[in-house]
């Protein structure tokens, strides 16, 4: 008697758990919340790093600082994952968030007295707190989520944090609008910087635990006890024999190769100071436009989610190829050699034409990374095992950013930086469809079968199993 009380509290327990999908435990709320985490951090990290040189007229030390972080970010990029199932979301988070705000400080004191050590050190820790925070961002994204609302909910998030580039580009170009002349920013960019970083520290403390977090249709996105030290390294070893992973190693590696030719021989060389930083606001708020569209796609286009990632991949691809082709013929006039003579300004004449370039490379960014997420999403549906996929997506995809940050330090050719760029997101697009056709299933299931199995935990089924048996 008293065990089929507990069922019926229990079941209507998670019956107004599920009242509203803006309940604080739904997976809308959460992906919502680490959307803002990351618009706080990476996001005006972004906008810092898409000035080109961080703002400074030498991107020597930025650079340097770039390859620093970018090899740490490998390493605990790969182990975030482990870390993140050893200690929850919180712990992970906050880690992670406060490194951002010593970088962008680094920053501040080298505007100051131009000694890069510290921003070289700062980097290197931004780097193992990026790779914290990214795999932990990782598997909220693609485990919170309903299964056939993975590309809703990575568009949502992507548009959130792009928002922190939005918003950070404006800052530079605010602070600095009647500096048309000058090299670098001002101090206060820096400091407004460093205020939205610390809110994101703050913030990351309200994600729930995936235990806590209930969809819909009454199901709890994963039920776990967090892990051991020795399972999660033998976990992520594993990852390296993978073939699932192994696929995808191509479309990590190029995945944030193109920034440093983006930000520092399109935007940095073209443009002057105040101009960089209104081009940072299109090149984010692009990102928004095309992790929607792409979303869009992978989620309603087609009954079948095979079909979906298919199409998917087909439209990235297709589109990629028109925009690397316009920057090659953007590339074309100029060279390390022989720079522009003049800095573009937003009010110039001739502006148009790579300002539109500018705003499409940022569009392709966001579809081609939310459609891998989406890929990596569709590979399994639990929280640790898309913790250690997304850690070893972020480890292949910063070791690709450290080398492209020397490549541009060493003064390697504008068109051969190009050319690499063009060919590896060519050659991850056959890749990930062998993956999508190996890999990804189809859910036959119709939506009340889903709800109706969903409705019940494995809780409750315990329950009342004692409650007949008494």
């Amino acid at each position: 008697m008293g065990a089929e009380v507990e069922v019926k509290d229990e079941e209507s327990i998670t019956k107004l758990s599920t009242k509203s999908r803006f309940r604080y435990n739904s997976p809308l709320v959460q992906v919502s919340l680490i959307g803002l985490v990351c618009f706080c951090c990476p996001g005006m990290f972004n906008a810092l790093s898409g000035m080109g040189g961080g703002g400074q007229v030498d991107p020597t030390a930025t650079n340097n600082a770039n390859t620093a972080l970018y090899t740490t970010f490998t390493v605990f990029g790969i182990l975030g994952g482990g870390i993140y199932n050893i200690l929850g979301p919180h712990l992970t988070l906050a880690a992670g968030c406060s490194t951002y705000v010593l970088y962008a400080g680094s920053l501040l004191y080298y505007n100051e007295q131009q000694h890069q050590g510290f921003v070289i050190i700062a980097g290197a820790l931004l780097g193992i707190g990026a790779g914290l925070l990214w795999a932990c961002e990782g598997a909220i994204m693609t485990s919170y989520p309903p299964p056939n609302r993975k590309g809703t909910y990575i568009s949502l998030f992507w548009s959130i944090f792009n928002m922190g580039g939005v918003i950070g580009g404006l800052i530079p170009f605010i602070l600095n609008y009647h500096r048309n002349k000058a090299a670098s920013v001002n101090d206060a960019t820096y400091i407004g910087f460093m205020c939205f970083m610390s809110a994101g520290t703050l913030l990351s403390f309200a994600i729930l635990p995936p235990n806590r977090v209930v969809r819909n249709d009454g199901t709890r996105c994963t039920d776990i006890k967090y892990s051991s030290v020795s399972k999660e390294a033998t976990e992520v070893l594993k990852l390296f024999t993978n073939w699932k992973m192994l696929l995808i190693v191509p479309a990590a590696w190029a995945s944030n190769f193109f920034y440093s030719y983006q930000f520092n021989n399109v935007n940095a060389v073209l443009f002057n100071l105040r101009t960089r930083g209104l081009n940072n606001v299109f090149y984010w708020g692009a990102q928004m436009l095309g992790s929607i569209g792409i979303g869009y796609i992978l989620d309603f286009s087609f009954q079948s989610r095979r079909m979906r990632g298919f199409v998917g991949i087909s439209v990235v691809a297709l589109l990629g190829t028109a925009i690397w082709g316009g920057g090659l013929a953007n590339q074309l006039p100029y060279s390390h050699d022989h720079p522009p003579s003049n800095k573009l300004d937003f009010k110039d004449s001739s502006f148009a034409g790579p300002f539109v370039l500018y705003f499409s490379y940022g569009l392709l960014d966001a579809m081609f990374q939310s459609m891998v997420y989406w890929v990596i999403g569709a590979l399994a549906d639990d929280s640790q095992t898309l913790s250690r996929y997304s850690g070893f997506y972020k480890g292949v995809q910063s070791a690709g950013a450290a080398v492209a940050w020397q490549v541009d330090t060493h003064k390697v050719p504008l068109l051969s930086q190009l050319i690499v760029n063009w060919s590896l997101t060519t050659i991850s697009y056959p890749l990930l469809v062998l993956l999508v056709m190996l890999a990804v299933k189809d859910d036959n299931k119709t939506e009340d079968e889903i709800v109706k199995e969903a409705t019940v935990p494995s809780s409750n089924k315990d329950i009342k199993s004692t409650a007949i048996s008494t």
